[in-house]
């Protein structure tokens, strides 16, 4: 597995957007077959952060997800509401294995 945390800061005025075309994003994302898990959360003590936590079953399914229509419709709706640009931090899987991303 190959899991990505996107750290999003959005200006205060964008939160019910963002989070709107993120839901959106999200549910479509996980029809993909690579993608196993595609949550969307946000910061409680500060709710103009926001983290993507997307679980790949390989490393290639990101790059195949930047494809999608979907993922490019986000990546452009929400440009305009950063307050910062975004940052992807990369991960590797090591619990629970493969079988228990379903």
């Amino acid at each position: 597995m190959f899991i990505v945390h996107v750290f999003v800061h959005i200006k205060s005025d964008k939160f019910e957007e963002f989070k709107s075309a993120s839901m959106e994003n999200a549910r479509n994302s996980l029809k993909e077959p690579g993608i196993a898990r595609f949550d969307v959360i946000q910061q409680q003590d500060d709710p103009s952060r926001f983290v993507l936590v997307e679980v790949y079953r390989t490393a290639n399914d990101p790059a195949r997800h930047k494809e999608t229509q979907h993922y490019q419709k986000w990546r452009d709706i929400v440009e305009d509401m950063m307050a910062e640009p975004r940052r992807a931090i990369k991960y590797q899987n090591i619990f629970p294995d493969e079988r228990g991303w379903g």
